[in-house]
């Protein structure tokens, strides 16, 4: 079954708060390249899901909650709120906007643009 690009991004985003790799995977096209500004490029599925597998043991709490999301074609835009909580303490509410490209319905390109002065702050 086919789902439109917005709903695609939107139900991405949901399942972070299952902090399960296996439920990103089918989002995520096999050659999709990752881009955190401030980090290293990743590319390829594998080496992507095992970044987000280190985030979610250091991480008690991940959610991503969507604020806007705009759609352009392939594109897909949203400006989102990443709440990432330490163990024992409230999740931070990191600001954060991120750009998809889409390929054969699957996620191909991923950047995120966040402060990441202002995220460190807001870990501390």
């Amino acid at each position: 079954m086919s789902v439109d690009n917005d709903t695609l991004v939107r139900a991405f985003v949901e399942a972070f708060a299952t902090k399960d790799t296996d439920r990103l995977l089918p989002f995520l096209h096999t050659d999709v390249v990752f881009r955190n500004y401030g980090d290293d490029e990743i590319r390829g599925r594998d080496a992507l899901l095992e970044m987000w597998r280190n985030v979610f043991d250091t991480f008690e709490q991940v959610s991503f909650e969507t604020v806007h999301q705009a759609v352009n074609g392939d594109v897909v835009i949203a400006e989102q709120v990443h709440g990432l909580g330490l163990p024992g303490r409230a999740p931070a509410p990191v600001m954060n906007l991120a750009v998809y490209e889409l390929r054969e319905g699957r996620i191909a390109a991923w950047r995120d643009y966040t402060n990441p002065d202002y995220a460190r702050a807001l870990l501390r």
